[in-house]
C-alpha cells in the first residue's frame, strides 16, 4: 500500500484495500496482511487509517522499517521523531505489527518494539545487496525478547528467494559483525527462520503434531549437502540449499514431489514470455 503523499491515489490505495479485505477468502491456505509500504511512501493520514482498518478488523501489518539511515533522518526532518515514534502516533505500532529490516534502531525504539509486542522480520541477503549501511542489531533485539522471524524481502533485492542460503548469511554475518563465533548459533536461525519464535499468523504451526496443520518439507537425505548428518540442524543452516527440498506438503495437500509441480513447464515458459516482453 502506498500512496506517495497524494491525495488522489490514497482514496484509491483505500478502496482497493476495503475492497481486498471485504471479498479475500481468509482460511487455513489463505491470510491476509495489510502491506504498509513505508513511511516514506505513505502519509501520515494514510498510515492512520491503515492502523484503524487493521485493528477494526484484526488484520496484520506489514512494513518496510528503519531500513536505511536516511529513512531514519528524513522521518526527523519531516515529522520531528524517528520512524518507530511515528509509527506510535500513527497507531500502527501494536502487536499485530511486522515490522521489516529495522537496522537504524536506538535503544528507545527498541524498548517501544518491546513494549509492543512487534514482530521483526531480519532480511540479511538484501539488506547488504542494497547496502543499507548497518546491520540488524540482533543482539539488543534478542535481550529485550523481540519476536524475530526471517524473510528475502523481494526477487529485486535477493533474486533466488532461498530461505537456506539467507539462514546461513544471516549466522554468518552476525559471527563476524560480532567478532564471535557463538551469537546466532544454527538452533538460533532456525528457529527463527520456521518461526518458532513468532506466531503472529494464527494459522501456522511451526510443529508436526496432532491437530496440527500438514504444513512440512520433506527433504532428500541422500543430497550430498546433507551428508554426512552429525547434526541435522548445523546441515541444515551450514551446507543446505532450496534444491534439497524434495517435496512440500500444505495442509495436507501435496504441491511438489520429486523436485516438480504440477505445470511447471507451462509456468516457466509463461514466466520467460512475460519476461521477454517487459525487458
Amino acid at each position: 500500500l502506498f500512496d506517495f503523499f497524494d491525495p488522489i491515489k490514497a482514496e484509491e490505495m483505500k478502496s482497493n484495500c476495503n475492497y481486498a479485505v471485504e471479498n479475500i477468502n481468509v482460511s487455513q491456505n489463505n491470510s491476509l496482511t495489510l502491506a504498509a509500504h513505508s513511511i516514506y511512501t505513505l502519509s501520515k493520514e494514510s498510515l492512520q487509517w491503515i492502523a484503524h482498518l487493521a485493528k477494526s478488523k484484526n488484520i496484520p501489518v506489514h512494513i518496510h522499517l528503519s531500513e536505511t539511515g536516511n529513512e531514519v533522518n528524513e522521518c526527523i526532518s519531516k515529522y520531528g521523531v524517528r520512524p518507530v515514534e511515528l509509527l506510535k502516533k500513527t497507531g500502527l505500532l501494536d502487536t499485530h505489527l511486522i515490522a521489516a529490516h529495522t537496522i537504524w534502531l536506538d535503544d528507545h525504539e527498541i524498548d517501544l518494539l518491546a513494549e509492543y509486542n512487534v514482530t521483526v522480520v531480519h532480511n540479511p541477503v538484501s539488506n547488504m545487496k542494497i547496502s543499507t549501511g548497518g546491520v540488524f542489531p540482533y543482539q539488543k533485539l534478542k535481550e529485550k525478547n523481540i519476536k524475530m522471524m526471517l524473510g528475502t524481502d523481494s526477487c529485486a533485492s535477493n533474486n533466488n528467494l532461498d530461505m537456506f542460503e539467507d539462514m546461513k548469511i544471516a549466522t554468518l554475518l552476525h559471527k563476524f559483525h560480532n567478532n564471535d563465533p557463538e551469537i546466532m548459533k544454527a538452533e538460533e536461525i532456525f528457529d527463527i527462520a520456521t518461526g518458532t519464535e513468532a506466531s503472529i499468523f494464527p494459522q501456522l504451526s511451526s510443529k508436526i503434531e496432532v491437530g496440527a496443520h500438514a504444513d512440512c518439507l520433506l527433504l532428500d537425505q541422500n543430497t550430498p549437502a546433507l551428508v554426512p548428518s552429525h547434526n541435522i540442524t548445523s546441515n541444515l543452516v551450514y551446507s543446505a540449499n532450496g534444491s534439497c527440498v524434495d517435496t512440500v506438503i500444505c495442509n495436507g495437500e501435496v504441491l511438489m514431489e520429486n523436485r516438480k509441480i504440477k505445470d511447471e513447464e507451462e509456468i516457466l515458459n509463461q514466466v520467460r514470455s512475460i519476461s521477454n516482453k517487459l525487458f
